[in-house]
């Protein structure tokens, strides 16, 4: 069977991983995905399983319990894990991606000796705090400050919009000194911090979102992240690596539409027959299934990309406008793909008894997080030499 993956896969890892991340996924994962969307609270068994499969320090070194792997890896086990539920699958990113992924490229020995076994294994959940109510595509407008004290910093702010922040172990914070960033790994215990109100949302309503809340909260220096008013190239740093695994999962999502379509109008019959054997039904699943194909081979690549140049990835400019691209097509791509599942189970497709609505739900989050289509726009104009 043709298979894009097996086309990087130069060691023969990466196609048997992706194999036994979808029967993980399917077997454990997929069963999860409706109640802990009606309940809107994240199965919290889900840690340790996931950690159990080695799935939660994809990029992290083996000596911290990590598999020791690249970005192809990280974005085939995003993916299906998002195909088997989308809000699993952005709790998963949040966590593997955007906090351990960053403490594996910039914490300091001590701090990954610290954090990493414990956030690899599923024991300690972690999370980002970047964005705050009027600040969002616009970082460098945050207001959360780290005033330098005698041992550290006295932080003051709230974060919104956190993924994973109401039950979060380790939180990797950004907050203005002086008037650049410095990145902090905050740990819930510290006096000051508390969790604020839950945000309850129409899609991904089984990956928690909350407000936290900094209150004079004290930081050791041992907790900074590189020097002071380094966070802002820390933070853009590891820009292209999230939006290339946050594509995975619009890419996944994408694939549990065209799933949940295909069964569906293989059941159906209408007028004596399936409705996929209807040209016009064909047609929109052969448009579904090369769109997400196309897809699927830019992400693919671009993600091995990465690996191959290794560090130097972090340096080079003309990845930003690539990757902001693999993320503005996947995300837009993978919402047209739903909506045209939904289309094709008729009114079934408006009930909760089927899947397809709440996969609709969840996908439009991959148009907005991360940075907006237009943000995203933004960077491959600039890529163009576009001076906006």
């Amino acid at each position: 069977m043709a298979d894009i993956l097996s086309v990087f896969d130069r060691t023969g890892i990466l196609v048997p991983l992706r194999d036994a991340v979808h029967h993980f996924a399917q077997g454990v994962i997929a069963p999860m995905d409706a109640s802990s969307s009606q309940r809107q609270k994240f199965p919290d068994e889900a840690w340790p399983q996931m950690g159990t499969q080695g799935f939660l320090g994809v990029t992290a070194e083996e000596i911290y319990g990590g598999l020791g792997l690249g970005y192809l890896a990280q974005c085939v086990i995003a993916e299906e894990i998002s195909r088997a539920s989308g809000s699993i699958g952005l709790s998963y990113i949040a966590h593997a991606n955007l906090c351990v992924n960053q403490i594996a490229l910039n914490g300091s020995e001590e701090q990954k000796q610290r954090f990493l076994p414990r956030l690899t294994s599923g024991e300690f959940v972690g999370a980002l705090a970047m964005s705050e109510a009027n600040s969002g595509s616009d970082v460098m407008s945050m207001h959360t400050r780290a005033e330098p004290v005698e041992g550290g910093y006295q932080i003051s702010g709230t974060k919104l919009w956190i993924t994973n922040g109401g039950n979060a172990d380790v939180i990797l914070l950004y907050a203005k000194t002086g008037e650049r960033l410095t990145a902090f790994l905050t740990t819930r215990d510290m006096e000051g911090f508390s969790v604020g109100q839950k945000i309850h949302k129409n899609g991904m309503r089984g990956s928690d979102t909350y407000e936290i809340r900094y209150d004079n909260c004290f930081v050791p220096i041992e907790n900074r992240v590189g020097a002071e008013g380094s966070g802002g190239g820390i933070l853009m740093s590891g820009l292209n690596y999230e939006r290339l695994v946050l594509s995975a999962g619009a890419l996944g999502l994408a694939q549990a539409a065209l799933d949940e379509a295909l069964k569906y109008t293989r059941d159906r019959e209408q007028f004596r027959k399936r409705i996929c054997d209807n040209q016009a039904v064909a047609f929109e699943l052969a448009d579904m299934q090369a769109n997400i194909t196309r897809e699927r081979a830019a992400l693919y690549a671009y993600a091995n990309l990465l690996d191959q140049l290794g560090p130097q990835a972090k340096q080079d400019k003309d990845l930003n406008g690539i990757c902001a691209g693999v993320f503005l097509t996947a995300a837009l791509m993978a919402t047209d793909v739903a909506n045209r599942a939904l289309v094709l189970h008729g009114g079934n497709g408006m009930t909760e008894e089927f899947k397809i609505g709440r996969i609709l739900n969840d996908v439009k989050l991959y148009e907005i997080g991360g940075g907006t289509t237009n943000i995203r726009r933004l960077q491959v104009a600039r890529g163009l030499g576009c001076q906006i």
